[in-house]
C-alpha cells in the first residue's frame, strides 16, 4: 500500500514537471505574411536572410519595411505599404529560378556552381547598375 502512494506521488510530480517544462518552453515564432520565405523558418534562419539582403542592397531595414502606425520608431515587418518589399519577393523568385534552372542549384548542395544572389548584380547598391554589353 505505502508503495502505490509514494509511485502515485512519483508520478504526480513526473507529470507536473514534464508538464512545468512544456509550459515554459518558448512558442517558435509566427511571422505574419510570409509569401515567398519558408513559413517554418526560424529567427535566426530570417534574420540571416534579411542581414544578406541588407548587405547586398547596401540599405538598411526601413528601405523595405514601413514604420508602425502606432509606433513609428518601430518596423512593422508584415505591412505591405513599400513597393520595395514586393520587388524584394520578385527579385528572390527570380534569382531562385535562374538558379534552379541554369545551375541546377540546391539549397546545401556544395557541388553546385556558387548561385546568384541578390549581391551579384547590387554590388551594395540599392539598384544595380545599367551596363550595356558591347558584341
Amino acid at each position: 500500500m505505502v508503495f502505490n502512494k509514494k509511485m502515485t506521488v512519483i508520478g504526480m510530480l513526473a507529470i507536473l514537471v514534464l508538464a512545468g517544462i512544456a509550459a515554459s518552453a518558448p512558442p517558435k515564432p509566427t511571422y505574419k505574411n510570409l509569401k515567398v520565405l519558408p513559413k517554418n523558418i526560424t529567427h535566426d534562419e530570417l534574420d540571416k536572410v534579411m542581414d544578406e539582403w541588407k548587405a547586398a542592397l547596401g540599405v538598411r531595414c526601413n528601405y523595405c519595411h514601413s514604420p508602425r502606425k502606432d509606433d513609428p520608431k518601430k518596423m512593422d515587418f508584415a505591412s505591405d505599404d513599400k513597393p520595395e518589399k514586393d520587388i524584394a519577393r520578385k527579385m528572390y523568385q527570380m534569382t531562385a529560378r535562374i538558379n534552379k534552372k541554369y545551375f541546377h542549384y540546391k539549397q546545401g548542395d556544395t557541388t553546385a556552381i556558387a548561385p546568384l544572389s541578390c549581391v551579384t548584380c547590387h554590388h551594395g547598391k540599392e539598384h544595380p547598375d545599367n551596363v550595356s554589353v558591347k558584341k
